[in-house]
């Protein structure tokens, strides 16, 4: 049975600490340990240079957008700055020139394009597991068991799921393909597809409430990337524009929409605005951080590894 993160309810079990404060939410990826399992999206319109530097600086993980920056010089000045160096990059010929005139190893490299179970995405992968061995690669966005497998054969430390459930996505609507509907059951048999322990599942997409975050733990996924909640904050990229109704709101945009890309074939993203939220990213990381604190503790746990155990009931 298909469903989506509305759809299902998490089963509390007996709770184990004395405040949920005492409930850690770190995660560990590759040889660095953060606070949240968590991640803006990387999109242009959610993170910019400042709000990477500061996430980074504040033990927050993230991966930098790919759109209209240097991206050689974004790594020269995180690792400048002695913090992880964690890019994003497509897989035509730009991605491996950006790779080849890179004058540090990135910590974290991000190969997102739409359909990741591609023949150019097996390319890439064996591409930088050749010349950059050491880089913890995130590959994606995919939506189905085949695909994780491959990628995982590919090299993949990390498999990116979720093809068109993201607000600003019109993917499914244009071509009638993805996980819009039915992220949650994708991520859960995605998780359960791969061979390797130490391979790693980020949901991407679908995401409107923190509940959903600790759904998608539950599911079987290690980190959540979410982008429209990240991008309606106080220092979130995207313009503040007035509304018709008096309020004001954040442009956002998806990354396959003509406005990023300024073509006008192929498009399989929309901009819409959003309205503002009257706090930053790192108090809403802070917020999100209280919530999975709280999910913990109902989870039985003092961890996030309680969400292995978690079991769940369809409302529908």
């Amino acid at each position: 049975m298909m469903f989506d993160f509305k759809d299902i309810n998490l089963i509390p079990k007996k709770c184990i600490v004395d405040s949920r404060s005492e409930c850690s939410t770190a995660v560990v990826l590759g040889r660095h340990t953060f606070k949240l399992p968590v991640v803006p999206a990387n999109m242009e319109c959610v993170i910019s240079r400042t709000i990477a530097y500061n996430l980074a600086k504040n033990g927050y993980f993230y991966t930098y957008h790919r759109f209209g920056d240097d991206t050689v010089d974004f790594a020269d000045m995180m690792h400048k700055h002695n913090l992880p160096v964690s890019i994003s990059l497509g897989v035509n010929a730009d991605a491996y020139s950006t790779l080849n005139s890179l004058t540090v190893v990135p910590d974290y490299i991000t190969i997102d394009i739409a359909h990741g179970h591609s023949h150019k995405m097996k390319n890439i992968i064996e591409f930088i597991k050749k010349t950059m061995p050491s880089s913890f690669i995130i590959a994606g966005n995919v939506s189905t068991s085949e695909a994780v497998e491959d990628l995982e054969a590919w090299g993949a430390d990390a498999v990116k799921v979720g093809i068109g459930p993201g607000s600003a996505c019109t993917t499914y609507v244009a071509t009638g393909f993805g996980s819009r509907g039915a992220q949650a059951s994708i991520i859960e048999s995605c998780a359960k597809a791969k061979k390797k322990s130490s391979t790693l599942i980020f949901a991407d997409g679908g995401v409107v409430e923190p509940g959903d975050i600790v759904k998608c733990l539950a599911l079987g996924a290690t980190m959540v990337m979410i982008g429209g909640m990240f991008s309606s904050l106080l220092d979130s990229p995207g313009t503040t524009v007035a509304g018709s109704d008096g309020r004001m709101y954040k442009e956002f945009w998806g990354s396959a929409s003509s406005f990023q890309s300024g073509k006008q074939t192929r498009i399989e993203g929309t901009k819409k605005l959003m309205p503002l939220k009257n706090r930053t990213v790192i108090q809403e990381l802070n917020y999100i951080q209280e919530c999975i604190q709280s999910a913990i503790s109902y989870g039985g746990g003092n961890s996030l590894e309680c969400f292995k155990s978690v079991k769940y009931f369809i409302k529908i």
